[in-house]
């Protein structure tokens, strides 16, 4: 495998190490629901099926990660962040990361420029609260848009994890001439446990809950490419998924498996981020897709959801 796949080139990690690799949590909880229906408050089962996350599955996390000696990232909504003061504390005390995921885990590609700035301040203003103030932003649903670098920049971000297109960080501006960037730590569905599990009726899913052992080797399998690559494994769950019994277990495997490979630097987004900004030197700039009018089937402003992307 070795044979097959490099290094990217120009990008170096930490001595002594071959590729990262970060466990990221994101704790949406009720908001995750809410931000779909805010009606969905009434429907208590949910409510409870949400609430999992914080109140059960949280600690298990914190008991696992304790017991192999490796640190996470956690992105709490502020909303969240409201609702479960003490857990927010109990993740900080525990030495992981605390990050921003918007307030109520909103739909951010229907949001003006105005609304996204709330909801970011919002989310601050909720993470202050406890104490935290992050420098590190995931958007809800990986929805990003192309006004969101300068709202973070404007803020003191200092690393996105929301797009997909690398392997590897690497650092970016919103456009021509900027004198400031972001870190940019990419994701991929292929390593969320949302596509593996996530079901709830009249909610989300398709009713099919993959088993823990097929999601274990999967994701192992993505590892160890990672490994060969000197890529950036960041793995992505979230606490009411993820922290349920059985796939538990398979993530406490599969940090097993990672620790079994030659070379694994263990390590939150904020410390790849900051390695990043350290090392690299190209500042890319993403280049915005033109408006290719309407196509057969789409609605007549050329979006098969138009209404959704005229705030962009």
């Amino acid at each position: 495998m070795s044979e097959i796949f490099h290094p990217p080139s120009g990008f170096v990690w930490p001595e002594g190490t071959r590729f990262a690799a970060s466990l990221t949590f994101d704790v949406d909880a009720e908001s995750g629901a809410l931000a779909f229906d805010s009606t969905f408050h009434r429907r208590m089962s949910l409510m409870t099926h949400q609430s999992y996350g914080p109140t059960v599955a949280v600690p298990k996390l914190l008991a696992m990660l304790e017991h192999h000696g490796i640190p996470a990232t956690f992105f709490v909504p502020g909303y969240t962040a409201d609702l479960y003061p003490d857990m927010v504390k109990q993740i900080a005390d525990a030495g992981h990361e605390i990050a921003h995921h918007g307030w109520m885990h909103e739909k951010t590609t229907s949001l003006t420029d105005e609304q996204e700035a709330e909801m970011l301040d919002r989310g601050l203003e909720s993470l202050d609260r406890v104490g935290v103030r992050p420098v590190g932003y995931r958007a809800p649903w990986w929805e990003y848009n192309y006004r969101t670098t300068d709202l973070l920049l404007d803020r003191g971000f200092a690393y996105d994890s929301s797009l997909l297109d690398g392997d590897v960080p690497y650092r970016f501006t919103s456009g021509e001439g900027a004198d400031r960037d972001l870190v940019e730590i990419p994701v991929d569905w292929a390593l969320d446990d949302w596509e593996q599990f996530a079901f709830y009726p009249e909610w989300t899913g398709s009713g099919l809950i993959e088993s823990p052992r097929k999601a274990l080797q999967m994701w192992s399998d993505e590892a160890s490419v990672a490994a060969a690559a000197g890529n950036c494994f960041v793995l992505t769950n979230h606490p009411f998924i993820s922290g349920r019994p059985t796939r538990l277990s398979a993530l406490s495997q599969l940090v097993d498996h990672l620790e079994s490979l030659d070379g694994v630097w263990f390590a939150t987004l904020q410390q790849i981020a900051e390695h990043s900004a350290n090392t690299l030197s190209d500042i890319k700039i993403h280049r915005r897709i033109p408006d290719p009018g309407a196509q057969p089937g789409q609605s007549g402003d050329g979006h098969p959801l138009g209404h959704l992307h005229d705030n962009l």
